[in-house]
């Protein structure tokens, strides 16, 4: 069933949070968050409030605070039954008390409680917390900071104990009632080349004329309808650094704060593999839920989140080596495999697959991802093929510790790639999955391609294993490094590897240096990467590479509230308490002890109202004014899941009871005259006769039944060539010499036949030629999406027409007027 957090109301009760004010600072990939949450409460009566909000799944939360009508109160973490046990005693004594806490099922979601808010009162929440940034494909350091928490689907095995259990009310964008600002302050010696953003911010203010640190600000009137994202370029990124921050001896002698910590920053130079991997079993697993028939994002023209994923799954059909095994998944309530077992790649086997994803809807109802993979992992390995899982979702589950632990069960055996579609897709389930099983994850917003990020994902799949990864250390005598990141299996090519040790034993003098050495092994040739650093260490008040170290073990030994083994549960709860960084385990609470006397009057509840996206509204007939489903059917119905939901017409009106949304259909959808495959049918019969004397093959690329094959690619992906030439590529890397292939190239096919170069060249090997060169020439920007399976066609050409590839290349530029280099034909 879909957990909203509580039906929408309208009644006109006021709400005591009033303002939410983040301070962000970035200081070359680290991020430190201070979030003040503002409440006061214009009744009469004293308040207990809950507010249910979303965090990044890397956010070490180290402090909270509270300052009630000018008086500052500290919280203290503690283990999170006592904290819970202190909270209600100090409510049911009539005294004030805050308590903050992460879920116990998911690491991105926290609630705060403010108990006993005295009538008049006004009181400043704070939480801090640092987390390590992300670095994308181009070189941008990515700092999201969530503000949207969609609906979220709850499996059938769920414990009932979440936050998102809480009847919060869900109020639509224009409705909510307090306020968000942002201000950023970035630093690096590197210099900061610009700074980019999903949201309206200030213009960049620099704060000093070289560049290195600079300023900016949410544009006022933020209404949650996105997360907030900043994408920051430095000069240089990838330059290996190690950062050693001094300890608490004195207030922490015997704890995990004691002993200098140190950071390493790796970006291993892997070379790029000479053999790519052409063996392996790949499985996709495809989020089918009723809120994938929503748009990636609010702005224009946002393809719907089923049509990217079926585009998608069309590029990595047509990228996989022959001879690897596949299979494709698609989920929701239930959950179907388009073959009983994984299957050899072939023609065959790629064709059927592609019917299938033509056919694809979002129809599956909730988000139960947990049995498709436990059902993937109970089928056999297929000897020589190791099983690379590739899971698509919006994310909206409230188990992801039981998921992200199913996955870690079973990480000796696989590698799982993960990607997050939409807003407000779940860190802790999309990070979490990937890192435990050795994989990446990516995150699909705004004006993202799926298409993109899931194709550099197969890319990094088809590199040959690196292995045999140690991390060691040369450092002076009577100094020694404990390494606290849980043990490298996987590295990839253009990636970044972050360390993190406690140094313990005797200091040398300040000019004393220290190595770290990154070793592993590619193809049988032992590779080194290594970095030299002062050991002198740096002071810092917020002891953030201590917290980010806590950070990175409690990441790989939480598993939730309920299910962290008790061997390392203890340790959990120790370095969550010595650092103060939270967990699964523990929970900051507070008490007022500064009120003389106790909170008169009866205690009333407010829960603060959390916003709801339109494109959320397709799976909540509820925010509709409509009675909750049951828990069979939480989304819409198939028949009534709209087509297209970027715009909508007649939002709902509470006067007038249920109003339907009305999807308006985009414009750029393409849709062929029912008629027309018949017609070209009739037109082609002519055309095979023709062909059928210079090759049985041709004749076959010719048939009405191919081209019929081919109108129905059009039908589902739109009139996009670069689509419909991929969907034409066969299995094993070429194109057939055929009509369709003639349209795209905007020439017709008795061109095409007269313009071979060589009179006995294969026709295949003529057309595959001709596609290479148009997508060089027409879809150059686009490369990232078609780069493997372009690959693969090259090395068909050098099969099969080695002897007169350079006649047919050269053929083909001046045939096409192209400007391609003939160079790109070589392997």
């Amino acid at each position: 069933m879909v957990l909203p957090g509580g039906l929408l109301t309208r009644k006109e009760e006021p709400v005591p949070l009033k303002s939410i004010c983040v301070t962000l600072s970035i200081r070359e990939f680290v991020a430190g968050v201070s979030a003040t949450l503002n409440y006061e409460n214009e009744e009469d009566v004293p308040l207990e409030t809950f507010f249910v909000f979303p965090m990044d799944d890397d956010s070490a939360v180290y402090s909270f605070e509270a300052v009630v009508d000018g008086k500052k109160i500290k919280a203290e973490l503690q283990e999170k039954r006592k904290a819970h046990s202190i909270y209600e005693s100090a409510i049911s004594n009539r005294r004030q008390a805050f308590l903050l806490e992460e879920d116990k099922y998911s690491r991105d979601v926290f609630c705060c409680n403010v108990g006993n808010l005295n009538p008049g009162s006004k009181v400043a929440l704070t939480l801090k917390s640092v987390q390590e940034l992300p670095l994308e494909a181009d070189g941008a350091l990515r700092y999201v900071l969530p503000a949207v928490l969609n609906p979220r689907y709850r499996g059938s095995g769920s414990f009932e104990d979440s936050c998102l259990d809480m009847k919060t009310p869900v109020v639509p964008l224009e409705d909510l009632p307090y306020t968000f600002s942002m201000l950023a302050t970035i630093s690096s010696q590197h210099g900061i080349e610009r700074i980019q953003s999903n949201c309206p911010f200030s213009p960049t203010e620099y704060l000093g004329e070289d560049k290195t640190s600079a300023q900016v600000s949410l544009a006022d009137g933020h209404k949650f309808d996105r997360d907030v994202e900043l994408l920051i370029y430095y000069s240089e990124v990838h330059t290996p650094t190690v950062a050693v921050e001094m300890g608490q001896p004195k207030d922490n002698p015997d704890g995990f704060m004691k002993d200098p910590s140190a950071m390493v920053c790796f970006y291993p130079n892997i070379p790029e593999a000479q053999s790519p991997v052409i063996c392996g079993e790949f499985v996709f697993l495809m989020d089918r839920s009723g809120s994938m028939q929503c748009p990636i994002s609010k702005q224009d023209k946002s393809q719907l989140r089923i049509e990217a994923a079926k585009e998608t799954l069309l590029l990595l059909l047509k990228s996989l080596p022959i001879g690897c095994y596949f299979n494709v998944y698609g989920f929701g309530s239930s959950y179907e495999a388009f073959f009983p077992n994984s299957v050899q790649y072939t023609q065959q086997t790629m064709e059927e697959a592609l019917r299938r994803v033509k056919l694809m809807q979002a129809d599956l109802g909730g988000t139960e991802i947990l049995t498709p993979l436990q059902i993937i992992y109970r089928e056999p390995s297929i000897v020589g093929h190791p099983l690379q899982l590739f899971v698509f979702t919006d994310g909206e589950v409230t188990d992801t510790l039981n998921i992200i632990n199913e996955v870690k069960r079973n990480r000796l055996r696989h590698r799982c790639f993960s990607f997050g579609i939409g807003e407000g897709a779940s860190t802790s389930l999309i990070k979490g999955i990937a890192r435990v099983a050795g994989g990446t994850s990516e995150f699909i917003t705004g004006k993202d391609r799926m298409q993109s990020k899931a194709l550099r994902a197969l890319k990094r799949a088809l590199q040959p294993a690196v292995e045999d990864i140690s991390v060691s250390w040369d450092l002076p005598h009577g100094l020694s490094a404990k390494m606290l990141s849980p043990e490298q299996t996987v590295l990839y090519k253009g990636q970044r590897l972050i360390v993190y040790a406690l140094l313990s034993g005797t200091m040398p003098p300040a000019e004393a240096t220290g190595e770290v050495y990154l070793k592993y092994t590619l193809q049988g040739k032992n590779l080194e990467n290594r970095v030299t650093f002062s050991l002198q260490p740096k002071p810092d008040d917020n002891f953030t590479i201590h917290r980010l170290a806590a950070k990175s073990f409690l990441q790989a030994k939480d598993m939730g509230f309920r299910d962290t083994p008790a061997k390392d549960k203890k340790d959990v709860l120790k370095i969550s308490i010595d650092c103060g960084v939270i967990s699964s385990q523990t929970a900051f609470i507070a008490v007022n002890k500064n009120l003389n006397k106790p909170v008169q009057g009866p205690l009333t509840r407010r829960d603060v109202p959390r916003p709801i996206l339109l494109g959320a509204a397709s799976v909540m007939p509820q925010y509709l004014g409509c009675a909750l489903p049951n828990a069979k059917s939480s989304y819409f119905s198939p028949a009534s899941q709209p087509t297209r939901t970027s715009r909508y017409e007649g939002m709902p009106d509470q006067r007038d009871g249920c109003k339907p949304c009305r999807p308006m259909v985009s414009k750029d959808l393409c849709a062929l005259e029912l008629d027309r495959p018949h017609a070209l049918g009739h037109r082609l019969k002519k055309k095979c006769m023709f062909l059928q004397k210079a090759s049985p093959q041709m004749a076959r690329a010719h048939s009405p039944t191919n081209r019929t094959n081919f109108e129905t690619h059009c039908t589902v992906f739109g009139d996009n060539h670069l689509v419909q030439l991929i969907s034409l590529q066969n299995a094993d890397g070429s194109w057939y010499l055929d009509e369709n292939l003639a349209g795209i190239l905007g020439k017709s096919l008795e061109d095409l036949l007269a313009a071979v170069p060589i009179k006995d060249a294969n026709s295949s090997s003529w057309a595959t030629v001709l596609a290479v060169v148009w997508l060089h020439s027409n879809a150059k920007q686009m490369k990232g999406e078609w780069e493997l399976l372009e690959k693969k066609a090259r090395t068909w050409i050098h099969i099969h027409a080695a002897s007169i590839v350079q006649e047919l290349v050269k053929a083909a530029i001046v045939f096409t007027k192209s400007s391609v280099d003939p160079a790109i034909f070589a392997l």
